[in-house]
């Protein structure tokens, strides 16, 4: 069915340096306008992510980069977002805004480049993204079709309903019940077999469940946010160990802390090592 449409209507997508909305930056960005009539305009730019505080550009974050496939060497001739804003803000003019999961996050990080525009580029732009009627496609898709584990027992267990839902016992005699399913139904794709099951359904990065700590491609633990973002917790702890006693002490999760304890035990005996020469007395 065609779109019914009163005034261009712009759907949009956004790949970043991380998922820090205050402290990332767009790296590309995809434009579909959509005209009344049925004209379509598509525009893509690769954007160079500046840090205009430090003045540099801002690195990707390892765990975006092995989503998105984006290096930080790519973008090196790239514009900054500052120097395409303008472009951007004519595109933007006049159409409201259409995206998959875009509400919650590509609209907000788009709203906070225009503003870095604006306050540390010296642009004036004339466009207040507030204003916009925003479709979140995947909203509807949500409302239309539950993705929950009521949902997934009626679509792999034969349409059946069941009882007690959001009970601990409940839900979790459904949940094994759903992966029967699953493997029953999927037997081309799916190995009935833990490792593979595990691998399949997405091995976490994360060293910490809150994620402070993720690993990069070499498996080194990587911090993930603040002023150290990117660097390897071995580069933090050798260049400024008090960093280590600063987690300690602060509002973090007990497993955050004990992560960086346990690096922290790592480096000690490492530097302890070094200084008699491997040899410990």
């Amino acid at each position: 069915m065609e779109l019914h449409l009163e005034r261009p209507l712009l759907f949009f997508d956004i790949e970043s340096t991380g998922l820090n909305i205050a402290a990332d930056g767009i790296i590309e960005l995809s434009f579909v306008k959509l005209f009344p009539g049925g004209e379509q305009r598509i525009k893509t730019w690769k954007v160079r992510p500046w840090d205009y505080a430090r003045n540099c550009q801002r690195p990707i974050h390892p765990s975006a980069s092995a989503v998105n496939g984006v290096h930080d060497e790519d973008l090196v001739d790239c514009p900054r977002f500052v120097e395409i804003v303008g472009e951007v803000a004519e595109w933007l003019k006049d159409s409201d805004l259409a995206g998959f999961n875009s509400a919650k996050f590509d609209l907000p990080l788009l709203a906070e480049e225009i503003e870095r525009a604006r306050q540390f580029g010296g642009v004036s732009v004339e466009l207040n993204l507030h204003e916009k009627k925003m479709v979140d496609v995947q909203n509807i898709y949500h409302v239309m079709e539950p993705r929950n584990l009521k949902a997934a027992y009626r679509f792999y267990c034969g349409g059946a309903e069941f009882d007690n839902a959001h009970t601990a016992e409940a839900d979790t005699v459904a949940t094994l019940a759903v992966l029967k399913g699953q493997l029953d139904m999927y037997p081309d794709k799916l190995k009935n077999d833990v490792d593979f099951l595990a691998a399949f359904s997405g091995r976490s990065r994360n060293v910490d469940y809150a994620g402070r700590l993720v690993l990069n491609e070499k498996d080194e633990p990587v911090i993930s946010f603040g002023k150290h973002k990117g660097k390897t917790a071995r580069e933090v702890y050798f260049s400024e160990p008090s960093y280590f006693a600063w987690i300690e002490q602060g509002e973090f999760t007990l497993d955050t802390k004990r992560q960086f304890n346990l690096l922290k035990e790592q480096f000690d005996r490492e530097r302890l090592a070094e200084k008699f020469n491997g040899r410990l007395f």
